[in-house]
């Protein structure tokens, strides 16, 4: 299977080495300092799944290097959705699909208002992955699996062939009935752990120990649940207990990735998380007062170290 990765970061950069590995056709899309150290000395996972060492990669500085794909892993930050969307309509021309693995809950829908949406799946990334030094993707824990599906919930050749190629790489994948639920899921879970940790500067552990931050990050989930809810994302008031569970079993040391962002100085996607729980909330009338925080008073860094 062809496949082009754009965005080479810790869901990109993770599951693109892996179906390489396997024997697929990838091609990585990166820039900077990330792109020089693949080009370099190949590109390195650091994982508890099992360290895996890509050298050479192919890896390119835009899309437009890339002459065809079937699929398109499209995993970049949020701010950089439309200017990636556009560098791929030669490809969408050609017949490639894109899978939308970003964060946030309104991907699917921005990169489909550019390459029309019947080429796009939606999807969700599940794992704990970052750049800890250029060239190198870092896994915390063991949990590592791909979603995604058609909008109607029904089988496609495209979803069939990721899904296989998926599986011959190692990894868990999931062609779920409802993808609307499993994205706003995983964003009832990503925008308060996101919040809390690049607030805090610190780890998942010490949060959900202490009663008093504990209390900040359940009214957290409470609020985008509430949020999705309202927006008929296919969430249940019962989701709630359920997601501070999944929180709760995440490995101690976990930081999610906008933390480890704005530690390296780096702009944020504080927009697409806490605050698009603030805006959407304004927009369907649900109080969200603790994101709206959250959104505020990391606005400082949201395009990089003030």
């Amino acid at each position: 299977m062809k496949i082009a990765v754009i965005g080479s970061g810790g869901v990109g950069g993770y599951f693109g080495a892996r179906l390489a590995a396997a024997g697929h056709d990838v091609t990585f899309v990166a820039r900077g300092t990330h792109l020089d150290a693949m080009r370099k000395s190949g590109l390195r996972l650091d994982a508890e799944l099992g360290p895996l060492h890509l050298d050479p990669v192919r890896v390119v500085a835009d899309a437009a290097e890339i002459p065809a794909a079937d699929a398109v892993l499209f995993a970049v930050k949020m701010r950089d959705t439309e200017s990636a969307a556009e560098s791929l309509r030669p490809l969408v021309k050609k017949g490639a699909s894109v899978f939308t693995f970003q964060n946030g809950v309104e991907s699917a829908e921005r990169v489909g208002r550019i390459v029309g949406p019947g080429n796009v799946v939606p999807g969700v990334a599940r794992i704990g992955s970052h750049i800890s030094a250029p060239g190198v993707i870092k896994q915390i824990g063991t949990f590592c699996r791909l979603e995604f599906a058609e909008r109607d919930g029904k089988p496609s050749p495209r979803t069939t062939a990721l899904f296989e190629a998926c599986r011959r790489a190692g990894f868990d994948a999931v062609v779920p009935k409802n993808i609307q639920r499993e994205v706003w899921m995983k964003f009832g879970m990503l925008a308060p752990l996101s919040g809390m940790t690049a607030l805090t500067r610190t780890s998942i552990g010490p949060l959900r120990a202490n009663a008093q931050s504990r209390a900040l990050l359940e009214a957290l989930v409470k609020e985008t649940v509430a949020v999705g809810m309202a927006l008929h994302g296919g969430l249940r008031s019962s989701d709630v207990d359920d997601l501070i569970k999944l929180i709760d079993g995440f490995p101690s040391g976990l930081m999610a990735s906008m933390a480890h962002d704005l530690l390296a100085g780096k702009p944020i996607e504080i927009d697409g998380l806490s605050g698009a729980v603030a805006r959407l909330g304004k927009q369907c009338g649900v109080p969200v007062p603790t994101h709206a925080f959250i959104a505020q008073a990391l606005a400082p860094f949201a395009n990089g170290a003030p």
